[in-house]
C-alpha cells in the first residue's frame, strides 16, 4: 500500500498564514477519515499564537492516495478577514503543501536496529529490579533510541520498543527530506501566489 509525506508550509508567511497551515491540517484529516485514507500527524512546529503552525507534517496510507494528492499538493489560497487584525485589508492568505513518496524498505530496515535488555525503573516492589524487562532500542544510521518498560513480558516491551523507534525514525527521515526542500518551502515568495491549485473561503477563527 502506497505511502506519502505531506508537509503544510506557511514559509515565512504573517499570523494568518500559520492560522491557514492548522486549518489545513484540520480538513486534510477530515478528508483523510471520509475517503479511508490513514493518516497521522509526524510533526506540527507551533507558531507564535495559538492555534497557529509554521509548518505541519503527516504521513497517509491508502489505495487513492492519487486522487487525495490532485486535491490538496501545490499552493493553496485561503480567501478570509484577518482573525488579528480586524481592520486589516488583505484577505488572501498562501501556504504551500509539499508531497514526498516513501518506500516501506527504506523507511525500516531490521539490521539497522539492535536492542538492549535493561532493569525496569519505577514502581512494582522489587521483582521490577531483579528482572531485565525493559527493552531499549537502537537505530544505527540515526542513533535515535527508544525503550519500553511499560510490561513484565520482554517480549511484549521489546515489540512496543520497535513500534515506538519505527515512528522516532520515519519522523527522522521525513526531517531529512524535507531539509532538501528548505529554499522551496521556508522562503515565502517561493509560494506561487498567482497560480494556486486550490482556493478556499472560509472563516479563520
Amino acid at each position: 500500500m502506497e505511502k506519502i509525506i505531506i508537509q503544510i508550509s506557511s514559509g515565512r508567511g504573517p499570523a494568518e498564514c500559520c492560522r491557514v497551515v492548522a486549518r489545513v491540517q484540520e480538513l486534510m484529516l477530515q478528508h483523510a477519515r471520509t475517503t479511508g485514507i490513514r493518516i497521522e500527524v509526524l510533526d506540527n512546529k507551533k507558531a507564535g499564537l495559538r492555534g497557529t503552525l509554521l509548518s505541519a507534517t503527516l504521513m497517509a496510507e491508502g489505495p487513492s492516495l492519487r486522487d487525495f494528492v490532485a486535491e490538496w499538493e501545490g499552493t493553496l489560497q485561503w480567501i478570509a478577514q484577518s482573525p488579528y487584525r480586524k481592520m486589516y485589508k488583505r484577505r488572501n492568505w498562501f501556504v504551500g503543501i509539499a508531497i514526498f513518496p516513501i518506500q516501506t524498505p527504506q523507511t525500516w530496515q531490521d539490521k539497522d536496529v539492535y536492542f538492549e535488555t535493561m532493569r525496569a525503573s519505577g514502581p512494582g516492589g522489587q521483582h521490577v529490579n531483579k528482572v531485565e524487562t525493559a527493552v531499549r532500542g537502537v537505530h544505527k544510521p540515526s542513533g535515535l533510541q527508544a525503550t519500553a518498560s511499560d510490561h513484565r513480558s520482554q517480549l511484549q516491551n521489546r515489540k512496543l520498543c520497535q513500534e515506538r523507534l519505527k515512528q522516532k525514525v520515519i519522523a527522522w527521515q521525513t526531517e531529512q527530506l524535507m531539509k532538501q526542500q528548505t529554499e522551496q518551502w521556508q522562503e515565502h515568495n517561493q509560494l506561487e501566489r498567482g497560480n494556486a491549485t486550490r482556493t478556499i473561503v472560509a472563516s479563520l477563527n
